[in-house]
Protein backbone atom coordinates (compact mmCIF):
# COMPACT_ATOMS: atom_id res chain seq x y z
CA UNK A 1 0.00 0.00 0.00
CA UNK A 2 1.54 3.40 -0.65
CA UNK A 3 1.32 6.33 1.69
CA UNK A 4 -0.15 8.97 1.19
CA UNK A 5 1.19 11.96 -0.25
CA UNK A 6 1.30 15.18 1.92
CA UNK A 7 2.17 17.89 0.23
CA UNK A 8 3.94 20.50 2.44
CA UNK A 9 4.96 24.18 1.48
CA UNK A 10 7.70 25.59 3.22
CA UNK A 11 8.72 29.29 3.47
CA UNK A 12 12.20 30.80 4.35
CA UNK A 13 12.40 34.59 4.56
CA UNK A 14 15.25 34.51 7.84
CA UNK A 15 17.59 36.86 6.65
CA UNK A 16 18.05 38.26 3.19
CA UNK A 17 16.95 35.28 1.00
CA UNK A 18 13.35 34.63 -0.14
CA UNK A 19 12.76 30.97 -0.12
CA UNK A 20 9.80 28.40 -0.93
CA UNK A 21 9.73 24.41 -1.41
CA UNK A 22 7.28 22.02 -2.30
CA UNK A 23 8.43 18.83 -0.22
CA UNK A 24 6.05 15.22 -0.77
CA UNK A 25 6.60 13.53 1.80
CA UNK A 26 9.82 13.34 2.63
CA UNK A 27 11.16 14.21 -1.00
CA UNK A 28 11.80 17.78 -2.26
CA UNK A 29 9.92 18.46 -5.53
CA UNK A 30 10.98 22.01 -5.47
CA UNK A 31 13.53 24.70 -3.90
CA UNK A 32 13.52 27.69 -5.33
CA UNK A 33 15.93 30.87 -3.64
CA UNK A 34 15.60 34.15 -4.69
CA UNK A 35 19.09 36.06 -3.53
CA UNK A 36 19.57 39.71 -2.97
CA UNK A 37 22.40 41.48 -4.24
CA UNK A 38 21.66 44.53 -3.19
CA UNK A 39 23.98 44.02 0.43
CA UNK A 40 27.06 43.44 -1.56
CA UNK A 41 27.64 47.27 -1.73
CA UNK A 42 27.13 47.77 1.76
CA UNK A 43 29.29 44.71 2.88
CA UNK A 44 26.50 43.05 4.74
CA UNK A 45 22.92 42.67 5.34
CA UNK A 46 20.97 45.91 5.90
CA UNK A 47 18.22 44.69 7.39
CA UNK A 48 14.79 47.36 5.96
CA UNK A 49 16.29 46.67 2.24
CA UNK A 50 16.00 43.03 2.78
CA UNK A 51 12.34 43.45 4.40
CA UNK A 52 11.77 44.99 1.09
CA UNK A 53 13.03 42.55 -1.31
CA UNK A 54 11.43 39.84 0.47
CA UNK A 55 8.61 41.82 -0.07
CA UNK A 56 8.83 41.95 -4.07
CA UNK A 57 10.24 38.78 -3.84
CA UNK A 58 7.65 36.23 -2.20
CA UNK A 59 4.94 35.96 -4.65
CA UNK A 60 6.63 34.68 -7.58
CA UNK A 61 9.03 32.99 -5.67
CA UNK A 62 5.95 30.49 -4.09
CA UNK A 63 4.46 30.25 -7.46
CA UNK A 64 7.40 29.24 -9.42
CA UNK A 65 8.14 26.61 -6.35
CA UNK A 66 4.43 25.29 -6.91
CA UNK A 67 4.73 25.24 -10.83
CA UNK A 68 8.37 23.69 -10.38
CA UNK A 69 6.55 20.76 -8.10
CA UNK A 70 3.86 20.45 -10.77
CA UNK A 71 0.99 20.70 -8.07
CA UNK A 72 -1.62 23.23 -7.52
CA UNK A 73 -1.77 25.33 -4.35
CA UNK A 74 -5.01 23.15 -3.19
CA UNK A 75 -3.09 20.23 -3.63
CA UNK A 76 -1.30 21.56 -0.23
CA UNK A 77 -2.14 19.77 2.96
CA UNK A 78 -0.16 22.29 4.94
CA UNK A 79 2.11 25.75 5.13
CA UNK A 80 5.44 25.95 6.96
CA UNK A 81 7.09 28.98 7.60
CA UNK A 82 10.34 30.45 9.46
CA UNK A 83 9.20 32.14 12.78
CA UNK A 84 12.67 32.72 14.00
CA UNK A 85 14.96 33.49 14.72
CA UNK A 86 16.86 36.03 12.30
CA UNK A 87 15.88 39.46 11.18
CA UNK A 88 12.25 41.04 12.56
CA UNK A 89 11.41 42.65 9.47
CA UNK A 90 12.71 39.82 7.09
CA UNK A 91 10.29 37.22 9.64
CA UNK A 92 7.23 39.25 9.24
CA UNK A 93 6.95 38.66 5.59
CA UNK A 94 7.32 35.57 5.48
CA UNK A 95 5.14 35.00 8.53
CA UNK A 96 2.32 37.30 7.32
CA UNK A 97 2.58 35.65 3.89
CA UNK A 98 2.56 31.84 5.40
CA UNK A 99 -0.84 33.05 7.23
CA UNK A 100 -2.77 34.55 4.50
CA UNK A 101 -2.21 31.91 2.64
CA UNK A 102 -3.17 28.99 4.98
CA UNK A 103 -6.12 30.89 6.17
CA UNK A 104 -7.31 31.63 2.31
CA UNK A 105 -6.93 28.01 1.50
CA UNK A 106 -8.00 26.64 5.01
CA UNK A 107 -5.19 24.87 5.80
CA UNK A 108 -2.60 24.00 8.68
CA UNK A 109 -0.48 26.59 9.60
CA UNK A 110 3.43 24.96 10.61
CA UNK A 111 5.84 27.42 12.67
CA UNK A 112 9.13 26.28 12.17
CA UNK A 113 12.19 27.29 14.28
CA UNK A 114 15.04 28.28 11.61
CA UNK A 115 17.95 26.41 13.47
CA UNK A 116 16.01 23.11 13.51
CA UNK A 117 15.55 23.54 9.96
CA UNK A 118 19.41 23.16 9.61
CA UNK A 119 19.40 20.13 11.88
CA UNK A 120 16.36 18.10 10.20
CA UNK A 121 17.64 18.92 6.25
CA UNK A 122 19.69 16.24 6.95
CA UNK A 123 16.12 14.31 7.15
CA UNK A 124 15.57 15.10 3.39
CA UNK A 125 15.49 11.65 1.17
CA UNK A 126 18.09 11.90 -1.26
CA UNK A 127 19.91 9.73 -3.50
CA UNK A 128 23.39 8.74 -2.35
CA UNK A 129 22.65 10.49 1.56
CA UNK A 130 21.60 8.75 4.33
CA UNK A 131 19.86 9.67 6.75
CA UNK A 132 21.38 9.69 10.50
CA UNK A 133 19.87 7.53 13.09
CA UNK A 134 19.47 8.96 16.94
CA UNK A 135 21.23 10.29 18.91
CA UNK A 136 23.72 12.21 16.98
CA UNK A 137 25.42 15.48 17.33
CA UNK A 138 24.75 18.19 15.14
CA UNK A 139 27.16 21.43 14.49
CA UNK A 140 25.50 24.20 13.22
CA UNK A 141 27.79 26.62 11.62
CA UNK A 142 26.42 30.15 10.17
CA UNK A 143 26.82 33.77 9.76
CA UNK A 144 25.18 33.79 12.74
CA UNK A 145 25.39 30.73 14.81
CA UNK A 146 27.84 28.59 15.79
CA UNK A 147 26.48 25.93 18.24
CA UNK A 148 26.56 22.38 18.83
CA UNK A 149 23.51 20.11 19.47
CA UNK A 150 22.88 16.93 21.03
CA UNK A 151 19.91 15.34 19.33
CA UNK A 152 17.82 12.86 20.71
CA UNK A 153 14.99 12.94 18.72
CA UNK A 154 13.16 15.11 16.14
CA UNK A 155 12.15 17.62 18.12
CA UNK A 156 13.97 16.00 21.21
CA UNK A 157 17.41 18.27 20.84
CA UNK A 158 20.12 20.20 23.66
CA UNK A 159 22.14 23.17 22.62
CA UNK A 160 25.72 21.77 24.70
CA UNK A 161 28.15 24.38 23.00
CA UNK A 162 27.46 27.61 21.38
CA UNK A 163 29.30 30.85 20.83
CA UNK A 164 29.66 33.46 23.62
CA UNK A 165 30.15 36.32 20.55
CA UNK A 166 30.49 36.56 16.90
CA UNK A 167 29.34 33.52 15.01
CA UNK A 168 31.89 31.71 12.51
CA UNK A 169 30.42 32.88 9.54
CA UNK A 170 30.94 36.47 10.93
CA UNK A 171 34.51 35.11 11.52
CA UNK A 172 35.08 34.39 7.89
CA UNK A 173 33.40 37.59 6.34
CA UNK A 174 34.94 40.14 8.68
CA UNK A 175 38.53 38.62 8.34
CA UNK A 176 37.66 38.71 4.58
CA UNK A 177 36.61 42.35 4.67
CA UNK A 178 40.26 43.25 6.50
CA UNK A 179 41.62 41.28 3.46
CA UNK A 180 39.69 43.86 1.62
CA UNK A 181 37.65 41.17 -0.31
CA UNK A 182 33.82 41.29 -0.90
CA UNK A 183 31.21 40.13 0.82
CA UNK A 184 30.28 37.38 1.54
CA UNK A 185 34.00 36.46 1.64
CA UNK A 186 33.73 33.38 3.39
CA UNK A 187 33.38 31.49 0.14
CA UNK A 188 36.53 33.44 -1.08
CA UNK A 189 38.45 32.91 1.80
CA UNK A 190 37.66 29.35 1.29
CA UNK A 191 38.44 29.34 -2.32
CA UNK A 192 42.05 30.99 -1.65
CA UNK A 193 42.93 28.66 0.76
CA UNK A 194 43.20 26.22 -0.94
CA UNK A 195 45.85 27.22 -3.08
CA UNK A 196 47.84 28.79 0.16
CA UNK A 197 49.96 27.57 3.22
CA UNK A 198 48.06 26.55 6.03
CA UNK A 199 50.58 26.86 8.29
CA UNK A 200 52.46 30.46 7.29
CA UNK A 201 51.18 32.81 9.62
CA UNK A 202 49.69 30.83 13.21
CA UNK A 203 46.64 32.84 14.80
CA UNK A 204 45.80 32.72 18.56
CA UNK A 205 43.25 29.80 19.37
CA UNK A 206 40.58 31.31 21.83
CA UNK A 207 40.92 29.08 25.44
CA UNK A 208 37.03 29.06 26.01
CA UNK A 209 35.20 26.63 28.72
CA UNK A 210 33.89 23.47 28.07
CA UNK A 211 32.05 23.18 24.33
CA UNK A 212 31.66 27.23 24.06
CA UNK A 213 33.04 28.86 20.76
CA UNK A 214 34.59 32.71 20.62
CA UNK A 215 35.69 34.13 17.48
CA UNK A 216 35.56 37.99 18.52
CA UNK A 217 39.50 37.76 19.92
CA UNK A 218 40.91 35.65 16.77
CA UNK A 219 39.03 38.90 14.44
CA UNK A 220 40.99 41.26 16.38
CA UNK A 221 44.02 39.53 16.13
CA UNK A 222 43.32 39.21 12.45
CA UNK A 223 43.52 42.74 12.21
CA UNK A 224 46.36 43.96 14.42
CA UNK A 225 48.16 41.33 12.99
CA UNK A 226 47.21 42.42 9.21
CA UNK A 227 47.74 46.37 10.30
CA UNK A 228 51.42 45.47 11.57
CA UNK A 229 52.50 43.73 8.14
CA UNK A 230 50.76 46.34 5.88
CA UNK A 231 52.55 49.59 8.05
CA UNK A 232 56.18 47.38 7.38
CA UNK A 233 55.05 46.56 4.16
CA UNK A 234 52.16 48.26 1.75
CA UNK A 235 51.75 45.10 -0.52
CA UNK A 236 51.62 42.32 2.48
CA UNK A 237 47.71 41.48 1.35
CA UNK A 238 48.36 41.39 -1.94
CA UNK A 239 51.83 39.13 -1.90
CA UNK A 240 50.41 36.67 0.98
CA UNK A 241 46.52 36.71 0.37
CA UNK A 242 46.74 32.89 -0.39
CA UNK A 243 48.46 32.20 2.97
CA UNK A 244 46.58 34.90 4.96
CA UNK A 245 43.14 33.06 4.09
CA UNK A 246 44.83 29.37 4.26
CA UNK A 247 46.10 30.44 7.64
CA UNK A 248 42.95 31.58 9.05
CA UNK A 249 41.03 28.81 7.61
CA UNK A 250 43.48 26.53 9.24
CA UNK A 251 42.94 28.28 12.62
CA UNK A 252 38.98 28.18 12.66
CA UNK A 253 38.42 24.53 11.25
CA UNK A 254 41.16 23.56 14.40
CA UNK A 255 38.62 25.60 16.39
CA UNK A 256 35.47 23.70 15.61
CA UNK A 257 37.37 20.10 15.41
CA UNK A 258 38.64 20.58 18.83
CA UNK A 259 35.30 21.21 20.23
CA UNK A 260 33.56 18.33 18.06
CA UNK A 261 35.88 15.60 19.24
CA UNK A 262 35.12 16.88 23.06
CA UNK A 263 31.23 16.35 22.67
CA UNK A 264 31.71 13.23 20.78
CA UNK A 265 34.27 11.97 23.77
CA UNK A 266 31.64 13.55 26.06
CA UNK A 267 28.52 12.04 25.07
CA UNK A 268 30.18 9.04 23.67
CA UNK A 269 28.21 9.72 20.40
CA UNK A 270 29.84 8.77 17.14
CA UNK A 271 28.08 10.92 14.44
CA UNK A 272 27.93 13.69 13.21
CA UNK A 273 26.10 15.87 11.56
CA UNK A 274 27.05 19.67 9.85
CA UNK A 275 24.42 22.17 8.80
CA UNK A 276 24.24 25.95 8.40
CA UNK A 277 25.79 28.22 5.46
CA UNK A 278 29.29 27.64 6.77
CA UNK A 279 29.23 23.70 6.71
CA UNK A 280 29.58 24.64 2.61
CA UNK A 281 33.24 25.30 3.19
CA UNK A 282 35.44 22.46 2.05
CA UNK A 283 37.64 22.48 4.29
CA UNK A 284 35.42 21.80 6.76
CA UNK A 285 34.09 18.79 4.99
CA UNK A 286 37.27 17.73 4.59
CA UNK A 287 38.08 17.68 8.18
CA UNK A 288 34.89 15.87 9.13
CA UNK A 289 35.91 13.63 6.41
CA UNK A 290 39.36 12.71 8.28
CA UNK A 291 37.38 12.40 11.35
CA UNK A 292 35.69 9.45 9.98
CA UNK A 293 39.22 7.68 9.88
CA UNK A 294 41.05 9.16 12.97
CA UNK A 295 38.18 8.75 15.65
CA UNK A 296 35.82 6.13 13.56
CA UNK A 297 32.81 8.93 13.20
CA UNK A 298 30.40 8.22 10.89
CA UNK A 299 29.80 12.03 9.58
CA UNK A 300 26.56 13.46 7.37
CA UNK A 301 27.37 16.21 5.54
CA UNK A 302 24.02 17.62 3.45
CA UNK A 303 23.93 19.00 -0.34
CA UNK A 304 25.08 22.30 -1.29
CA UNK A 305 21.57 23.86 -1.87
CA UNK A 306 20.43 22.61 1.58
CA UNK A 307 23.28 24.50 3.49
CA UNK A 308 22.59 27.95 2.94
CA UNK A 309 19.18 29.43 3.86
CA UNK A 310 16.26 27.47 1.92
CA UNK A 311 12.96 26.60 2.35
CA UNK A 312 13.27 22.94 1.59
CA UNK A 313 14.99 22.46 5.15
CA UNK A 314 11.64 24.33 6.39
CA UNK A 315 9.15 22.15 4.58
CA UNK A 316 11.14 18.94 6.10
CA UNK A 317 10.58 20.04 9.55
CA UNK A 318 6.32 21.27 8.67
CA UNK A 319 6.26 17.26 7.33
CA UNK A 320 7.57 15.97 10.76
CA UNK A 321 5.36 18.58 12.29
CA UNK A 322 2.56 18.00 10.64
CA UNK A 323 2.85 13.71 11.16
CA UNK A 324 2.54 14.89 14.79
CA UNK A 325 -0.32 17.22 13.77
CA UNK A 326 1.99 20.09 15.80
CA UNK A 327 -0.25 23.12 14.20
CA UNK A 328 0.32 26.46 14.54
CA UNK A 329 -2.43 28.95 16.00
CA UNK A 330 -3.21 31.96 13.66
CA UNK A 331 -2.08 34.76 16.71
CA UNK A 332 1.06 33.50 16.22
CA UNK A 333 3.76 36.36 15.98
CA UNK A 334 7.57 36.18 14.11
CA UNK A 335 10.50 35.79 17.15
CA UNK A 336 13.42 37.79 16.08
CA UNK A 337 15.23 35.48 18.66
CA UNK A 338 14.30 31.57 19.71
CA UNK A 339 16.20 28.80 21.29
CA UNK A 340 16.00 25.53 19.73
Amino acid sequence: MNPQKIYILGIESSCDDTSAAILCNQKILSNVVASQKVHEQYGGVVPELASRAHQQNIIPVIDQAIKQANIKKEDLHAIAFTRGPGLMGSLLVGTSFAKSMALALDIPLIEVNHMQGHILAHFIEEEDFDIPEFPFLAMTISGGHTQIVQVNDHFDMQVIGETIDDAVGEAFDKSAKIFGLPYPGGPLVDKYAQLGNPKAFPFPKPKVDELNFSFSGLKTSVLYFVQKQVKENPDFITENLYDICASLQYTIINILMDKLKKASKQTGIKRIAIGGGVSANSGIRKALKEGEQKYGWKTFIPKFEYTTDNAAMIAIVGYLKYLNKDFTDMSVGAEARMKI
